[in-house]
């Protein structure tokens, strides 16, 4: 059985980085992609950044091109978001998430795998 657990989440300024990580178990995970959605307060839960696990392409919402990074460490079995020159409009619960196909996705749907959400808040 899939399961993810983020941690690294809390409170920091406008400007300021935050790492988040997802350690991940049940499973060997080189035939998985491994993303990062967040929700903010009355929206919809949205894409951030993916990585195929196994070679280690990525993908970014434009939103946070330039400023967050995702990799993963294959022998502790965690992925990680770098979050760089953090906004006020980045305050949300981040999720990881994880699905198990030969191509990329960014919609909620196509992952059948969640975490329990770590808040990130940033203040102006």
């Amino acid at each position: 059985q899939v399961q993810l657990v983020e941690s690294g989440g809390g409170l920091v300024q406008a400007g300021g980085s935050l790492r988040l990580s997802c350690a991940a178990s049940g499973s060997t995970f080189s035939s998985y992609y491994m993303g990062w959605f967040r929700q903010a307060p009355g929206k919809e839960r949205e894409f951030v950044a993916a990585i195929k696990w196994s070679f280690g392409n990525t993908y970014y919402a434009d939103s946070v091109k330039g400023r967050f990074t995702i990799s993963r460490d294959n022998t502790k079995n965690t992925v990680y978001l770098q979050m760089n020159g953090l906004k006020p409009e980045d305050t949300a619960i981040y999720y990881c998430a994880a699905r198990r196909h030969i191509l990329i996705a960014t919609t909620t749907s196509a992952y059948g795998y969640w975490g329990q959400g770590t808040q990130v808040t940033v203040s102006s």
